[in-house]
Parts: C-alpha cells; structure tokens; sequence
C-alpha cells in the first residue's frame, strides 16, 4: 500500500496569505560560466533564452541570460571579476541556487511585512529603471545563502530587467516543460523546524505536509521533510534535514559539499512525462534508476493509470497514488559536478502529493550512486 503523508487541514486564513504571491517569478543561479549553463538549460532542458545581460548591455559585472519554458524562469548569472560576489558565491557553492523569486504586488510591503516579522532583509525596495519602465524589487534571506527576492513588474514592459535585451535568434525544441512545482531546501540536523517556522511567521506560509524517518528510511539513512505552502497554494517548499543512521544520508552528502543549506532540487511540471523523458534523454540528461523489482509491485501498488505500464518501466518513472489521484515522477542525477543540485520531472493526474511510496526506493537508487562516489 502507498503510504499516506501526514497533512496539516488548518484553514488559509487572510493572516496567512499577507504576502499575496501570485507566483516564483524566476530562479536566479549563479554558476562558473553562463554561457555554457545557458546552453546546457537550452539543449538538454528545451529552456528558450529570450535575454541577455552583460558587457554589450552596460553590465560590467556580471554575464546573465534568462531562459523560459512554459512558465517558468531561469537566470543564470557569471562574474566578470573574482571579487565579485558570484564569484565568491561559486567558490564556495559551485554552481546552485542563489534567489527564489517571487511576484508580488507592491514588494514595499512585502519587505516591510516580512523584515517586521524577524526575517533578514538582503536589500531595501528599491527600484531600477530603463525605457521599459520602473522594475521593483526587495529581498530577504532565507536557508543559508539564498535570498527570496518580492518581485513587482506591474510598471515594467521589458523583457526581463533593466540591462538585460531580448534573445532573438535561439529557438528552442520544447520539452514540455511548463512550470516550477516546488522547490525543495535542505537544512542542516535539526533546524527543519526553525525553517518551517520561518516560513510559518515570517512569510505566512502553512504546513502542508509532514514526513518523518519512518516514512523516508532506508536500511542505511533517513530523513525528514515538512512541506510549506503559500496561501493561494502555488508556492511550496518543502524543506529536509537529515536524520540519524547508520551511513550518510544523501542531505548530510549535500550539505558536505554545497557547505551550507541550500535547495536541493527544483520539480518541474510537464502534461506528458513520458514526452518529456524521452525527450530529455536523447538530449543526455541522466536519470536516477529504480531496481527493475519496482515495478513488479507497481500495478497493484497504484492500480489503473492512464499511461502505459511498459513505457513507464522502460523510462524509469515512477508512480505513486493517494486519495486525491495519483503522480508521476521521475528524478535527474545531480546537474553539476558537485553532487549538490538536481531536477525532478512531474506530472499530476490529481495527487498533489511528493511521491511519499516511491522514496525506500528512490533514495536506494541514490545511495548506490552515494557508494560509487565514496560518499555513503
């Protein structure tokens, strides 16, 4: 049987939606080479890239493009100089997530709001402008290094940013990516709590689901997850922390070489996973691989679907049911060299689950990787 995740039932008072979110506006990485992580997102992903920042824009600091696919954004973003602090960022992080991005209606109030609440401001509102409007922004610190930056385009027609010109001539072959699901944080033993709760006071988000070392355990780790969700329930962040076992879990592995709290993975939906698996493989992304015995239980695991058991078997994704439906999920290996980051491909027909059945799973799949690393 699936097992069930823990769900909070509190009702969304006007309270806990204070912020307004309407959506993540963009994911902001900060990497060794934009242009080659421009590519990759391109070519691997089917990102579009529809601008650019740098030298030939008036920024002398930093080369950045933004890419797209449905209706998620990222940027990706490289120094010019070493005493840039992307430079350092990189030096410490290797490539990873820098900024969460969220739109908001008015980001005074957002940054008010949340600064009045106990959260770090990273910077005041403030605005940039060029001929395409006013753009307005303001920031807080979340888990580690990354910034939530509040978002308002409302007085803005540009492509992106100030500095930043449209990408005209890079037309890219859609993989049927549409938008970021969720973002998930991993934090250091013992401090999930403490981020919930900042999510809880400082942003107004609640408690959507829970998962405890019972549910993900393995026979050589374990951890545990909380998932937070904004009022309108289009934000979710889940966040980790290791719990104890007998070998390395793949958070404490993370936070070994990441070398503080950062997101561990970003969930992209797709209306047609087995679409958009294939053609992410012919395009050389990596997959993690479930032992072929998953899906000798699947069928009566999760009982009728509408896709095809054999496809799902031959691509590797896996499937997990709940009372509202069920999921189909499949997970990249890490995106970088450092086994840090990676990506997870969903689709929902219903669930607005994790795939809490599929993790015994999963994390044994990682854990051989672990072991071939010399990590576990």
């Amino acid at each position: 049987m699936t097992i069930q995740a823990k769900s909070e039932s509190r009702p969304m008072t006007e309270e806990a939606d204070f912020l307004q979110i309407k959506s993540i506006d963009h994911i902001h990485f900060y990497v060794g080479n934009a242009k080659q992580a421009m590519y990759y997102w391109w070519k691997a992903f089917g990102f579009k890239p529809v601008a650019y920042s740098g030298l030939e824009t008036g920024n002398r600091e930093f080369a950045s493009y933004v890419l797209e696919s449905g209706t998620a954004r990222f940027v990706v973003s490289a120094p010019y100089a070493p005493s840039h602090q992307i430079a350092a960022h990189h030096m410490v992080h290797g490539d990873g997530v820098k900024v969460i991005a969220m739109e908001v209606d008015d980001v005074e109030k957002a940054w008010q709001a949340t600064t009045s609440r106990g959260g770090k401001s990273a910077w005041a509102p403030r605005e940039e402008k060029d001929d395409h409007g006013i753009y307005r922004t303001s920031a807080i610190y979340t888990y580690g290094e990354t910034q939530h930056v509040f978002v308002d385009r409302g007085d803005y027609k540009g492509v992106f940013a100030p500095t930043y010109r449209p990408i005209k001539d890079k037309e890219a072959q859609s993989t049927g990516l549409a938008a970021v699901d969720h973002v998930v944080g991993n934090v250091q033993f013992g401090k999930m709590d403490h981020w919930v709760n900042f999510y809880h006071q400082v942003m107004g988000f609640r408690q959507l689901m829970h998962f405890d070392d019972k549910d993900i355990s393995t026979e050589y780790s374990a951890l545990m997850s909380k998932v937070m969700q904004n009022g309108n329930g289009r934000v979710k962040f889940p966040i980790n922390e290791p719990a104890e076992g007998r070998r390395k879990s793949q958070i404490e592995e993370y936070l070994d070489y990441y070398l503080t709290p950062g997101a561990q993975h970003i969930a992209i939906i797709t209306g047609d996973i087995l679409k958009t698996v294939e053609q992410l493989r012919r395009n050389g992304v990596e997959f993690q691989r479930v032992p072929d015995t998953y899906y000798d239980a699947l069928p009566d695991r999760v009982g009728s679907i509408k896709e095809n058991m054999k496809d799902i078997h031959e691509l590797g994704i896996l499937v997990d049911r709940d009372d509202e439906g069920y999921l189909l999920q499949i997970f990249t290996k890490p995106i970088q060299d450092r086994p840090t980051m990676f990506v997870e491909i969903i689709q929902r027909h219903g669930s607005q689950g994790f795939g809490v059945g599929n993790f015994k799973a999963l994390f044994e799949s990682i854990e051989a990787d672990q072991e071939k690393r010399g990590n576990l």
